[in-house]
This record gives structure tokens, sequence and C-alpha cells, in this order.
């Protein structure tokens, strides 16, 4: 019968596989040095969407990121542990905000010249560190806005990846610089989007409840959150029976879910329907920590 086939699967759906993001941590290292060697000093001093935070300052998180990284994979070395316990999310964001603004507060002794400098030196360490992980192995450090007390290294390092990306995006913004390569966008989005079962944890529904995820432009695709055995699943693909839907385009997802969007921004840019207590929850998504 005509216009059978292209109607024989109501949904294509796959489980959401490792995301490897190894091998873009030296071009993206490169871009960075690059755009910080070509600001001017009014660059340097421009504000950005991290709220206080200077281009300088951001640049220095992205250096205190670095220096972690390299002190504890390559040198085994140990961060003293924190002044009271970790055992809630506003404990972890506490100290995690804490230890940022200390760090960022100290850097700003540094000429734009030596952070850069310190930045190409310590940065160029990265790629190969990430890359000798077995990315199945437990990672040291857990993903804690996906809900994961122990998480693979494959993670760990999709999540150091997007720390590193969004916050040059964040430069680049700020002064006026076009955005990096599209082909980072994929692999960034598709970490961000590994928040949404534990943001959705308190969501309960039917069984078999769907929530249809479209992100148009570069790096975007198709996802669908389902509600399977109490818990929600994040799959790849589609369904054309879903409970509601959310779609958008790449560049406010992101943005979104790096708490770079006003909610009513992010709500005027956001097309939902269906069900509302399914779509509502995804302004809400977090994908940092911080």
């Amino acid at each position: 019968m005509p216009g059978t086939a292209q109607h024989a699967h109501a949904e294509d759906l796959s489980p959401v596989s490792p995301i490897h993001t190894a091998h873009l941590f030296a071009d993206l290292h490169t871009d960075l040095v690059g755009l910080l060697r070509s600001l001017s000093p009014d660059d340097w001093r421009a504000p950005t969407v991290c709220s206080g935070w200077t281009v300088h300052d951001v640049a220095a998180h992205l250096l205190g990121g670095d220096l972690s990284k390299v002190s504890g994979l390559r040198d085994r070395h140990s961060s003293p542990p924190p002044p009271y316990p970790l055992d809630d999310p506003d404990a972890l964001l506490r100290f995690v905000n804490q230890n940022n603004a200390t760090f960022v507060h100290a850097m700003r002794r540094a000429s734009p010249r030596i952070l850069t400098a310190w930045i190409d030196e310590i940065g160029r360490e990265i790629p190969a560190l990430f890359a000798a992980l077995d990315p199945d192995a437990p990672s040291h450090v857990a993903v804690s806005w996906a809900g994961d007390t122990v998480s693979p290294n494959w993670f760990d390092t999709a999540r150091e990846f997007t720390e590193r990306w969004h916050h040059q995006q964040h430069i680049r913004d700020a002064v006026g610089r076009p955005d990096l390569n599209p082909r980072y966008l994929a692999p960034a989005l598709d970490t961000f989007l590994r928040a949404l079962p534990h943001c959705y944890r308190a969501v309960t529904s039917d069984a078999g409840a769907t929530l249809a995820i479209t992100l148009t432009g570069p790096g975007g695709g198709d996802w669908v959150l389902r509600y399977v055995d109490a818990t929600w699943r994040l799959y790849r693909g589609f369904t054309t029976t879903p409970t509601a839907t959310v779609s958008t385009d790449s560049d406010t997802a992101w943005r979104l879910f790096t708490k770079g969007l006003p909610l009513e921004s992010a709500r005027a840019r956001v097309r939902m329907a269906g069900n509302a207590t399914l779509s509502e929850p995804f302004l809400h998504v977090v994908s940092i920590v911080g």
C-alpha cells in the first residue's frame, strides 16, 4: 500500500552510548590559547555571563581546572579534604563555589600574559592524560549533576570537555568573537543531556510516558526520555507517540543547561507541547556544578 513503509515504525530508539571526547582536547586547547593571545586589555576586563567574573576570571577558572587534573592524574596529588561533609548537593555546590572563587581571586594578581602562558603550559598536558585513561574504568570524580556516585572515565572526561568548551564560549561571547567550531557542539550537547534522568527524578508518571526532545541546528538531534520501571531512561532517536515534546535550537540548549539563560528567556525560546508536567522540568535542567 502506498505510504505504508514510512509509517511502519512508530519509533526508532537506542539507549544512549558512551561519548568519547579525549581526542578533542588538543584542538580545544589550541583554540583557547589562540583566542587569549589575541585579546586586548579591554577584552580581558570585559564582563561575562558568569556573574561577577570578567574574561580574566573565566580564564583563571579554566587554569584552575587544568591544574587540578594534571596534579591528580599525572602526579597523584590529593587536594586537602573539604572542611565539612559533602553529603548533599547544597554542600557540594557551596564547596565547589568557594574553591573556585578563592582560586580566581588569587589569580587576579597575574597579568594576562602570565595567565596565558600558564594556561598554555599546563593545558598541553591534558590531552595525553585523558587519552591514557581506560574509558570504562571508574573515574576519580563522579559526575554529580547526573546523579552518579561512581562514573566511568569516559563520562568524567566528557564532563571536563564540556567545562572547557562552554567557558571558552563564554569568553568568545564577552569579546564578540566567533563561536567555536561546530564539531564540538554535538558531543557537548550529548553530554549535557545525560543530566535529564537525574533532573527528572522527582517527576512520576505512568509507565511508558515519554518526553520527545528535538534540538535543531549544529550538533542537534532527537532524544527520548521514557519512564520505565519507576525511573527515567534516556534514549537516542524518536517516537511518533510522545506524551510531551520540547524543541529548541542547539545554541539555546547549551546555554540553558549551563545556567546561561534566565528562565523567562528560556521559556520564550523552548517550544513545548503535550503534558506540561513532563515538559516544564526541561527548563530547569542543569548540567554543571556551580
